[in-house]
């Protein structure tokens, strides 16, 4: 039996961020926010730094995702590879 996550499943929250200058909303799950909220305090960057590194990566894929598709792999690769 599978046991749901800490915190129960829960649907995307969206949330506004500053990248590249304009604001724009991103909706995530907030295990997600979690973990870009982690990574970027590892990185001693700020939430929106570290967005808008993961948002200039993605802009160079042949077929971009959107962002919150990309933040949502990008961390999955992270924790895969990094344990967050």
């Amino acid at each position: 039996m599978i046991d749901p996550p800490e915190g129960g499943f829960v649907g995307p929250v969206k949330r506004s961020v500053t990248i590249a200058g304009h604001q724009t909303s991103i909706s995530l799950e907030p295990l997600f926010w979690a973990a870009v909220e982690r990574a970027a305090e590892m990185r001693k960057l700020p939430l929106s730094a570290l967005i808008a590194e993961v948002d200039a990566a993605r802009i160079l894929a042949d077929d971009p995702p959107n962002l919150a598709s990309a933040l949502r792999t990008w961390v999955l690769g992270e924790v895969s590879s990094a344990q967050l």
